[in-house]
């Protein structure tokens, strides 16, 4: 997902006459490749936790919004 977005953007760019780079391609930047495909895999795999957990368990979503609205109404008092 992440390597096609980031080919098509390298061939708009090129039509352009600019090319914008990523980190990893910049010379001085020490970026570690590998870490977008980290956090995408990381964010998909909590997102399809987080559904799954609202599937299995209603009453969970139910308690993480009471719990949200009492510790704001706190933090407004």
């Amino acid at each position: 997902m992440t390597q096609r977005a980031r080919h098509e953007k390298h061939e708009e760019h090129q039509e352009t006459g600019t090319l914008l780079k990523s980190s990893v391609e910049v010379p001085g930047r020490h970026a570690v490749t590998g870490r977008s495909e980290f956090l995408e895999f990381l964010g998909l795999t909590l997102a399809a936790g987080a559904f799954a957990l609202v599937v299995l368990h209603p009453e969970a979503c139910e308690a993480l919004v009471h719990t949200l609205a009492s510790g704001t109404a706190r933090l407004v008092h």
